[in-house]
């Protein structure tokens, strides 16, 4: 008897992932191939084939496209999970209407195609960016939305936009605001953990802005796939912030990463850009008391799984 392809599996069951060939999106897609639960990845690039499984479909396409978001979104599917988007600050500073297009009216259109289709549950990938720059302040779910950037000011709206079809259709909708993302799979990637270990790799060294006190708090991919997990399994509507709980300054990170490869990576400081945050402290206690979420990947450890990707040539 043949396998079932995706399109046997009851659509009750299943949940779409837009940008599931993405790095997150990958991660949270096999977690729920893991289960058992069938999941729709729709995204501008095929899945690796790691994730070809008869649990997977795949829709190739613009979330802009209606066309695209129709074959996505199955009437009564079980949720959304909303990765997709434009990410980097810059693009959004230098294209803020593209920015706009791609987050804002995205997902207003996959909100209202969830509430015509009877989804009932929406998960959307947001940022602590919607708070703006609080110096050495702690950033929690309780302090007003001010962000600088378009790219904050998409995410704001996104979120007011979630608030907004829970308060009115009885969505469960939840906005999980995310820390700086690190793991396996980000060879592709230009932020500072990727850059850190391509200068490992090539005996190099990297620059530094400033002084290097500037704080940031990472989270691993596995403890962003926890906190994905819980707020789904709990049908959970709200906002979380989903970080390590622990910041460290760029100076602290770079010690780590000698740690972790074993590699001195030299630093070669440079003078600060200006508007760059002096820190991001967060708390999770909120993701910790109600969805359970408790971020279990020590740094090092962490980093130890990042270099073992990029000398693997797995990037």
């Amino acid at each position: 008897m043949p396998s079932p392809t995706p399109a046997d599996i009851a659509h009750s069951d299943r949940v779409v992932v837009t940008g599931g060939s993405g790095f997150v999106g990958r991660a949270v897609v096999r977690a729920f191939i893991e289960r058992g639960t069938p999941v729709t990845i729709v995204d501008l690039q095929a899945p690796p084939e790691s994730l070809r499984d008869p649990l997977v479909s795949f829709v190739e396409g613009d979330l802009r496209d209606a066309d695209v978001r129709d074959r996505a979104v199955a009437p009564g599917s079980a949720g959304i999970i909303h990765l997709a988007a434009i990410t980097s600050v810059l693009k959004s500073v230098e294209q803020p209407a593209a920015t706009y297009a791609n987050n804002v009216e995205v997902t207003q259109h996959l909100l209202e195609l969830a509430r015509e289709r009877e989804v009932g549950q929406f998960i959307l990938a947001s940022t602590n960016a919607v708070v703006g720059d609080i110096g050495h302040g702690t950033i929690s779910e309780a302090l007003p939305v001010r962000p600088l950037t378009p790219y904050g000011a998409t995410k704001a709206a996104c979120e007011m936009l979630l608030s907004g079809y829970a308060g009115a259709y009885g969505m469960s909708t939840c906005a999980l605001r995310f820390t700086n993302i690190y793991g396996p799979g980000m060879g592709h990637k230009d932020s500072f953990v990727p850059r850190l270990m391509r200068a490992a790799l090539a005996g190099e060294g990297v620059e530094v802005y400033g002084d290097g006190a500037q704080q940031r708090d990472f989270v691993h991919l596995d403890d962003v796939v926890q906190g994905v997990l819980a707020a789904w399994d709990k049908q959970y509507t709200g906002t979380a912030v989903i970080g390590s709980g622990e910041s460290i300054t760029v100076l602290q990170l770079i010690d780590a990463v000698r740690a972790a490869t074993e590699i001195d990576v030299p630093v070669t400081h440079v003078p600060a850009k200006n508007g760059e945050m002096p820190a991001v402290i967060v708390d999770v206690s909120k993701a910790q008391r109600e969805l359970g979420y408790q971020p279990g990947v020590e740094l090092t450890d962490g980093l130890r799984t990042v270099w073992a990707d990029f000398t693997s040539g797995a990037r």
